[in-house]
């Protein structure tokens, strides 16, 4: 199967403004802990985001995700931190291969395909584009590498196939001996629960040979009719906790400031790639996780496979303004569930016109609203009471000034300048 040299190309990045002085470095809530904490301001920022599996992409879910960790870049950017961010994208996996046949359509351009999509909705959305993007298909030969660094040092194991040579997988009992990683550590689940989880969400628990029903798979030996390649451990592909593990510690040096995704990734997903992680370091991967809330669309969380998605592009060729998706999708926490209805989309329509109305008054003085959403925004990224913030300064008809309207920009995504 051809195999890409390069990084997946990214987007471009809106223009930021530069402020004056400098925000604090956010306290963030923590899931493995449950704690809020201050992101340490005395050293670079690393950030490793999940990104998506490239089909019906890209839904208000994964926008809200996106925008969650959008937010906090650019928040650690203005307390004046360096920000390394790295990002994958799953361009092999048995959804996108599902959803290849089903349709005809060879897996390789679906993934393009959709790929671009997700490209034009970030740049409409305003997202800052991470530092590298790396696809599992330029990084077979990391993944390849890491799984034969966990043989090596006993942390996986081969389970026979009726169909194919043996497959490979990780041992999560030998990870609780040697590593610092336990199981549950960021989850907090019971077993009967991650049972539960690893069936819905691409494990095999019911797989027969393995040590655990929880092992991992970390190498797929190759199938007739699947994608493959050839590797240091035989002809395969992926199992899907590797390929975040294998490009994060290419690219970042653990542990890591935050690990970020869809709180659907808390498990299996962060809490096996974190043990991976472990495994071929010594050390945890993570400093702290942060989970996006689920958004629901008819009652329903919003997912791939019950097809009731929202789509940003979809709403975008419907003629709606790309600022006024990103402004709704503020008005929520970054980690609460909620709904999405059509009667959000038309009172957001209607508040970004009033902040545009009141951004063409502007005064040149500064009447302390920057230090405000600075001060709002460090605690847990609360971008509800920043757009609150600002809704009560159009309310009470403040003229804003150049710094607020540069604020707004610059550390909420909304630029009112060039609309006004």
């Amino acid at each position: 199967v051809h195999r890409r040299t390069a990084a997946v190309r990214s987007w471009n990045s809106p223009a930021l403004p530069r402020l004056s002085g400098a925000g604090e470095a956010p306290r963030l809530f923590d899931r493995a802990t449950g704690e809020t904490n201050q992101i340490p301001a005395d050293q670079p920022v690393q950030l490793y985001v999940c990104g998506i599996t490239p089909y019906d992409a890209t839904h208000l879910g994964h926008a809200a995700t996106y925008l969650a960790f959008d937010t906090f870049n650019r928040v650690v950017r203005d307390a004046g931190l360096d920000v390394r961010y790295v990002q994958n994208v799953t361009d092999v996996d048995d959804p996108l291969l599902e959803r290849a046949n089903a349709t005809g359509v060879d897996w390789r351009e679906l993934a393009e395909s959709q790929i671009e999509l997700f490209r034009n909705d970030m740049q409409h959305l305003r997202v800052i584009p991470p530092t590298q993007y790396m696809g599992v298909v330029e990084s077979i030969d990391d993944i390849a590498a890491a799984c034969a660094a966990l043989i090596e040092e006993g942390f996986a194991y081969w389970v026979d196939s009726p169909d194919s040579k043996p497959d490979l997988y990780f041992d999560i009992s030998a990870a609780e001996r040697k590593t610092p990683w336990t199981l549950g550590q960021e989850s907090g689940l019971g077993r009967d629960t991650m049972l539960t989880l690893s069936a819905e969400r691409g494990g095999d628990p019911d797989r027969p040979g393995k040590k655990d029903p929880l092992d991992p798979l970390l190498w797929r030996a190759a199938r007739t009719g699947e994608p493959a390649w050839e590797s240091s451990i035989g002809r395969g592909r992926p199992g899907w906790h590797i390929e975040c593990s294998a490009i994060g510690l290419r690219h970042l040096t653990s542990p890591i400031t935050l690990n970020g995704g869809g709180s659907d990734l808390l498990f299996p997903h962060h809490e096996m790639s974190a043990a991976h992680s472990a495994a071929l370091t010594g050390t945890d991967w993570s400093q702290r996780y942060a989970h996006a809330g689920m958004v629901a669309f008819h009652g329903v969380k919003m997912s791939k496979s019950l097809g009731n998605l929202v789509l940003v592009s979809r709403l975008v060729a419907d003629g709606v303004d790309p600022q006024v998706i990103r402004l709704a999708l503020l008005t929520q926490h970054y980690r609460a569930d909620w709904e999405w209805t059509d009667s959000m989309l038309n009172a957001t329509t209607t508040k970004l016109q009033a902040w545009r109305e009141w951004a063409a008054t502007t005064v040149g003085h500064d009447e302390g609203v920057l230090a405000e959403l600075r001060n709002v925004l460090a605690d847990d990224l609360n971008t509800p009471a920043a757009v609150a913030l600002i809704d009560r300064q159009v309310e009470l008809t403040i003229p804003p000034s150049t710094a607020t309207l540069a604020a707004i920009d610059a550390l909420l995504g909304i630029d009112l300048v060039a609309a006004s």
